[in-house]
């Protein structure tokens, strides 16, 4: 077995007894992954190869990477033990001809930092235009059986407080506001797909993730959750410069592994599904309090002049997960935002 915490062999011990995943039809099969390195990606390749190992599936993954260096040091335990994986250096933009036969693929490369979407526009929707469109060609010229592709829920824009979001709604989004580089950029790929579906017969389906966070979480992430677990960490209050009023779902990353598997193989081809944990819906004031108690720390309010705010208005996501749940689709490690925290952050 693989050297990684308790944790991480509890997380990949319940992805890979998730009864509601076929994993017979993975015999044998090649995965395509982008985005491999990031949190997401990075624990659905470990679960791959681990169910591959412990079930006798000979799956094999290709993992297209930017730094392969990278790659190599954040996968060595795996390289040395199992020979299903290999990279291959690149980027979506650009994407390199590959040569081997192609089963599967999952496109979760994108732009992820905040920061990026304002001071990056131009990037953040090329990297996901150029980059969707060339995955989704790729997935015609090989006639992939299936094909994910790993949407957000910021498609949804703004919907009132005390609405269930379900999938056949989109919000109203200005693309005069450079932010919306993101969202936009992530619905226009949702059409390729549904184009792609339509035109060329490409086996496309989408998955619109909720906030999604375990471990592995990097040191440096600037979102909510990671500045509360670096508090935790470091046992000082949490300071909050707004009132906390966001409310939304979150999602554990082995959940996240198991809905995407569920989804390629089990959705329809062009359409979208949402994927939360309904039961961790909070504001964040409400998920500062419930960790802070937990860990003997105290929550303090620093507002700003609202005036002069930069943080974001308040956004309400009440996830609808009803067509997710009946591809049989359920949480396999269960628990509220502080299980969430604890697995996450070790504590």
């Amino acid at each position: 077995m693989w050297i990684h915490t308790p944790v991480f062999y509890e997380d990949m011990e319940a992805i890979s007894s998730a009864d509601f995943i076929p994993w017979e039809r993975l015999v044998n099969k090649t995965f395509f992954i982008t985005g491999g390195t990031g949190l997401i990606g990075s624990t659905l390749i470990s679960a791959l190869l681990y169910a591959s190992q412990k079930k006798k599936l000979n799956i094999k993954i290709i993992a297209l990477v930017r730094d392969l260096p990278k790659a190599k040091e954040k996968f060595a335990e795996q390289l040395h033990e199992t020979r299903g994986l290999s990279f291959v250096q690149g980027s979506v933009e650009t994407l390199p001809r590959i040569d081997a036969p192609i089963d599967y693929i999952i496109h979760g490369a994108s732009q992820t930092a905040s920061k990026a979407f304002v001071e990056q526009p131009v990037e953040t929707i090329q990297t996901a235009i150029y980059g969707t469109n060339n995955v989704l060609r790729l997935a015609q010229k090989k006639q992939v059986q299936s094909f994910v592709y790993l949407s957000s829920m910021e498609v949804y824009g703004h919907p009132e407080r005390g609405h269930k979001v379900t999938e056949d709604e989109i919000g109203a989004l200005s693309p005069l506001d450079v932010r919306n580089s993101y969202p936009l950029s992530k619905i226009l790929c949702e059409s390729l797909c549904c184009a792609y579906v339509k035109e060329y017969h490409v086996p496309a389906t989408i998955l619109r993730l909720t906030q999604t966070f375990g471990p592995g979480v990097q040191e440096n992430d600037k979102r909510i959750f990671a500045e509360f677990g670096r508090c935790i960490k470091e046992k000082r209050d949490i300071v909050l410069k707004t009132k906390g009023e966001t409310e939304r779902s979150y999602l554990y990353t082995a959940d996240a592994v198991t809905a995407i598997l569920c989804v390629l193989l089990k959705g329809t081809p062009g359409r979208a599904y949402n994927a939360a944990n309904e039961e961790t819906y909070c504001s964040i004031a409400q998920m500062a309090k419930m960790i802070a108690e937990e860990n003997g720390i105290q929550v303090r309010f620093d507002l700003q002049d609202e005036s002069l705010c930069v943080y974001p208005k308040p956004l309400y996501m009440d996830l609808d997960t009803r067509r997710l749940k009946a591809l049989e689709w359920n949480t396999v490690r269960g628990g509220g935002v502080t299980e969430m925290y604890k697995r996450t952050f070790c504590m």
